[in-house]
């Protein structure tokens, strides 16, 4: 699993107090210890920026290329703050994260991604927001995504389709069909393109401690549709240690055979079933009973893990 760490993003208040004091050794740590802990890029996002764009961007690049080589995703809607990011980037290819099919951005960030040779995020979402079915994200995928890097003669090898997870606080029915969506991404285009979604978004609004389940849980089920890069917390150790047993097969616990079987019943195209679930383990039991709401089977509430 290629990890892209999300920790340096400008919704942290940490972050937002390491940006004003423009606080290099709390960005330069931030970025060793995701590497370290296997992040093999870096999100960067630093929201709009409107006032201070033209200094941040490549003060922000400077500062992390300074102690890591690994390539750094500037995530912003700025356009020329990503731009300025650019310009000063000297080691790995760089990412831009994102474009969209909305008109005006699908016309000018593939130019710039061109132009400075960066792979580019593109989001299956256009004008009238993001669709529920997979069928329609795909659509929005071969339709116009790659029509317009081919279009502008942009490696389809550089672009990643990001056919975006929603939260299951209120988004609950889109996550099964962003599953079959990762699944169809795969076979309606030779070569297909990379994949990688922001796998913490599932999570979003729910209570922190159960964040990290849902994540890994969700992690499982994608993984089985093939998806082989994430947006992620790189810290979270329990998410790690699933990755891990799902890519090197290790069912020598019972939690990681059935982490094993959630991956294989998806990749079969079949609903994981509760005969695989001992109900008598706790973990087990908040395993099976996250399945049920990322398959949208049971609805979402907070106490969901308590019914």
């Amino acid at each position: 699993m290629y990890i892209i760490g999300e920790n340096i993003h400008i919704m942290s208040d940490k972050v937002k107090a390491g940006l004003k004091a423009r606080d290099a050794g709390f960005f330069q740590k931030l970025a060793v210890a995701q590497v370290e802990a296997g992040a093999r890029a870096l999100d960067i996002n630093l929201g709009p920026r409107k006032k201070d764009w033209e200094e941040l961007f490549p003060w922000m690049v400077r500062t992390v290329e300074a102690v890591v080589d690994v390539p750094i995703s500037l995530d912003s809607t700025n356009l020329q703050g990503i731009e300025a990011g650019l310009k000063v980037i000297t080691k790995a290819q760089p990412i831009i994260n994102s474009t969209s099919a909305e008109d005006e951005r699908l016309e000018a960030v593939p130019l710039i991604a061109k132009k400075y040779n960066t792979k580019l995020v593109a989001l299956t979402m256009g004008k009238s927001g993001i669709p529920v079915s997979a069928d329609e994200r795909v659509s929005i995928a071969i339709e116009k995504l790659i029509p317009r890097a081919l279009e502008i003669d942009f490696p389809v090898d550089d672009l990643i389709i990001d056919p975006l997870v929603l939260t299951v606080s209120g988004c609950q029915e889109y996550g099964p069909e962003l599953i079959e969506a990762v699944r169809t991404l795969q076979v309606v285009w030779d070569p297909p393109p990379a994949i990688s979604v922001g796998l913490s978004n599932v999570s979003n609004s729910v209570p922190n401690e159960n964040r990290s389940l849902i994540n890994r849980v969700y992690c499982a089920m994608l993984m089985g549709v093939g998806l082989q890069m994430i947006i992620a917390d790189p810290f979270d150790a329990a998410q790690n240690e699933v990755i891990r047993v799902i890519e090197q097969r290790d069912d020598s616990t019972p939690v990681g055979k059935l982490y094993l079987t959630i991956r294989d019943r998806i990749a079969a195209m079949e609903e994981p079933s509760i005969g695989d679930v001992d109900m008598d383990d706790p973990e087990q039991a908040a395993i099976w009973k996250t399945v049920q709401i990322l398959l949208n089977k049971v609805i979402y509430a907070d106490s969901y893990l308590q019914q």
